[in-house]
């Protein structure tokens, strides 16, 4: 049985006295219908405006007089509150109490025309509001402060990162210029102590310049190495990749190689096949050198070195393999410690330690995968991962030639130039003694000043690369073009970067690294000598 009209609106009063918001509902006249106890608490009302049939009018007008709706002429304050009341369906409004607090009007209008209004008190949440802008505030001051200071210690890490780089470049250039200007009299003590070896043989003296010679030959590897590490750590040294054989490879270790495994006594076995790689052919060759002269030098008397390809997936896998002194897992990290060797290596082999430190620099700036294994006193394996190249084929590379054991005679004309005094006497000395026609000349004037030219057509050319005013390169072309035909020629130079041997491989020139070994000069000779004739 539904309850009479009077007792619902009893309830309903009784109800909205224990809401937490001030609630107050206005006729369509809006004239005060019913309020609550916390709705005439919050404004502070006088009876007479919380009584039934007050006006919405009275109400704003006394609270605007109070100065709760803020300056101005009173009566226009409260027209302009109840026409922003009205002016919507949903308003809703902040404002401060003259007690202070903080109240959120919300007002809606009712369907006959009536006016809703909810009351709530948001002090706390504006205050709470308030401290967290505050604190962003604090934040945003000191993210500002903290990013100001980091801009600030980034710009100087630029700043010396750029000095830094800068310093790196310098001591490449400085390297490169020192080791071109070291390596010019070591190149020539090597052609002079080359003649005496050769001359020597059968003297008392035999000995002693075969001492000079393997003195001169550390050196140059000291240089090198050195020089390497420069490249590497200062980022000039750039993989240049290509396609080329397995087997090129394994040839050229064993070509290189072999003379040293029999001086030392020991049995040196290479396994290649026709797998094409692609990397950069130099560096790969860098790293397999190292690799199989370490392997080498600390195998005994009687030992076996191993140097093998063989397929792995989509890469080629390079093991060198020796029956040497070994290490322990214990002493991985110091086998790859510049100028660090074990005791026991370092009783069995000079050197400065540095051949295993180049190899760890060259597999990291190739990205490449080198593994080890090894066992104390038994022997060690390091394996090289390679990428196969799939659907290409390798180029046809130069066949190593091994080096003539027996020194007979050419019986050549050869043109030597070079800006040194002492490196073209001591090579007139060398091939005039492998029974060659030399002429010498410190540059193209020379040659043209002196015609030294006419009447005689060299066979072949050894040019040095940095020629006091033009690129040995550009010297090469010139007497091709003066001379006509196909003149061989080689360069002779102490440059080691791949974009000089790149040049000269363009234009169908050998290249001979300073200092210049016999061996490695002879098999040129032999080679250009051939191609010239055919």
């Amino acid at each position: 049985m539904p309850l009479p009209a009077d007792d619902v609106a009893a309830s309903l009063r009784l109800a909205i006295d224990f809401l937490p918001q001030g609630v107050a509902v206005f006729d369509s006249g809006l004239r005060l219908v019913v309020s609550n106890e916390r709705y005439n608490t919050l404004l502070a009302l006088p009876a007479d405006l919380i009584r039934e049939g007050a006006a919405l009018f009275d109400i704003a007008l006394f609270l605007a007089e109070r100065g709760d709706l803020g300056s101005g002429d009173p009566a226009r304050l409260a027209i302009e509150r109840i026409n922003y009341l009205t002016a919507a369906p949903t308003t809703v409004t902040l404002r401060i109490a003259n007690s202070g607090q903080s109240l959120e009007f919300f007002s809606t209008r009712l369907p006959d025309g009536g006016l809703a209004v909810a009351i709530s008190d948001v002090t706390d949440r504006v205050r709470a509001e308030r401290e967290l802008e505050r604190v962003n505030l604090t934040l945003e001051g000191r993210v500002s402060e903290r990013t100001a200071a980091l801009t600030r210690v980034n710009a100087e890490l630029e700043v010396a990162r750029a000095k830094a780089d800068a310093a790196n470049h310098d001591k490449t250039r400085f390297l490169a210029a020192a080791s071109h200007d070291l390596l010019q009299p070591l190149n020539a003590a090597r052609l002079y102590t080359s003649t005496l070896i050769e001359r020597a043989k059968t003297t008392a003296f035999a000995e002693l310049a075969n001492s000079i010679e393997a003195s001169l030959t550390a050196v140059e590897d000291i240089m090198s190495a050195l020089l390497d590490i420069s490249r590497i750590d200062s980022g000039t040294l750039k993989p240049i990749p290509s396609v080329f054989s397995a087997r090129d490879l394994t040839r050229k270790m064993e070509v290189e190689f072999a003379p040293l495994a029999r001086e030392h006594d020991v049995t040196l076995r290479t396994v290649g096949n026709d797998a094409a790689i692609i990397a950069d052919r130099t560096l790969v060759g860098r790293i397999a050198q190292n690799l199989v002269s370490n392997a080498i030098k600390y195998t005994p008397a009687g030992g076996k070195v191993l140097v093998g390809v063989r397929r792995r997936g989509n890469r080629v896998r390079l093991d060198v393999i020796d029956t040497g002194i070994g290490f322990n897992r214990d002493q991985h990290k110091l086998l790859f410690a510049e100028f660090s060797r074990l005791d026991r290596g370092a009783r069995m082999a000079q050197g400065l330690g540095l051949g295993l430190s180049i190899v760890q620099r060259l597999v990291a700036a190739l990205g490449l995968t080198l593994e080890l294994d090894s066992k104390e006193g038994r022997g060690s394996r390091f394996s090289l991962y390679l990428p196969a190249a799939r659907n290409q084929r390798p180029a046809a590379g130069a066949v190593p030639t091994p080096p003539e054991p027996v020194f007979g005679s050419f019986d050549l004309k050869i043109l030597c130039v070079d800006n040194e005094e002492a490196i073209l006497e001591a090579m007139r000395g060398l091939l005039e003694h492998w029974g060659c026609d030399v002429r010498t000349a410190l540059s193209l004037k020379r040659i043209d000043r002196e015609r030294l030219l006419e009447g005689w057509y060299p066979d072949l050319v050894l040019m040095d690369y940095h020629l006091d005013q033009t690129s040995g390169l550009d010297a090469i072309e010139w007497l091709r073009h003066n001379l006509g035909g196909h003149l061989p020629a080689a360069l002779v130079t102490a440059d080691r970067t791949p974009a000089v041997r790149a040049l000269a491989e363009e234009r169908g020139i050998a290249v001979i690294n300073k200092p210049v070994k016999p061996a490695a000069l002879r098999a040129t000779i032999s080679g250009l000598s051939k191609s010239g004739r055919g």
